[in-house]
């Protein structure tokens, strides 16, 4: 049974004919395709507020994005974003267990850390608990194949911290075999179009570009091993 996540969408799906105002109308076939999409292997989104799509409507985050870009080339996969605002990387590491052992993944996209950078905290400890979580997953059986989506320091925190801050995440994908992306919000950050005036979340359209950015790493691992 899967259990719903304080402020976590699960993004499945189901599509039924009806009419306008009409209960939809749930035919063998459409049963059948729901149960099968239950029943797919998962693609679990872990990750920050930038994952639960803080600002947008939950169809607009990238994780959902990303369902839709999984149905049209043609995967079985089923996405569930397990995004949470606000949590720190420790957070994220304190979540795990219970997160894996409910909704085992297939694939792990982990997003986590912009409010270590946003706080200040260790990179140091940031690389701790990034490699935690991914050696946590690698335990798993059958382990899932791993993504770690960097993120980038606040510039005020000084060049040193900013270095050390994007080092943590490169030894992490190293020591644990991830999947790299250099930076989520790469084309994103600091484009006002594609922000919420907060100037920090992205927009609808900043989701769009977050979501091609994660298909350029996802895309390849879905091709070498599909689900079905």
């Amino acid at each position: 049974m899967i259990r719903r996540y304080p402020g976590t969408v699960l993004l499945i799906s189901l599509l039924a004919a009806c009419g306008k105002g009409e209960a939809p109308r749930r035919t063998a076939s459409a049963s059948a395709s729901a149960e099968a999409h239950v029943q797919a292997p998962v693609i679990l989104f872990l990750g920050t507020s930038l994952t639960a799509g803080y600002g947008v409507d939950p169809a607009a985050a990238y994780p959902a994005v990303i369902q839709r870009m999984v149905d049209s080339a043609g995967y079985s996969y089923r996405v569930v974003n397990a995004g949470v605002s606000g949590e720190t990387s420790a957070g994220a590491l304190r979540r795990t267990a219970w997160l894996f052992r409910d909704v085992p993944p297939s694939i792990l996209i982990l997003e986590t850390g912009a409010n270590d950078g946003l706080r200040g905290l260790d990179p140091d400890s940031l690389e701790a608990n990034l490699l935690a979580i991914l050696e946590h997953a690698s335990s798993l059986n059958p382990p899932p194949r791993l993504v770690l989506a960097g993120m980038e320091a606040p510039p005020n925190m000084g060049r040193s911290y900013t270095a050390r801050f994007r080092a943590a995440y490169r030894s992490a994908s190293s020591r644990s075999g991830a999947t790299l992306i250099p930076f989520l919000l790469a084309d994103v950050a600091g484009v006002d179009s594609l922000n919420l005036p907060d100037g920090i979340h992205p927009a609808a359209a900043g989701h769009r570009v977050m979501a091609q950015t994660v298909w350029r790493a996802l895309g390849p691992l879905l091709e070498a091993s599909p689900s079905d």
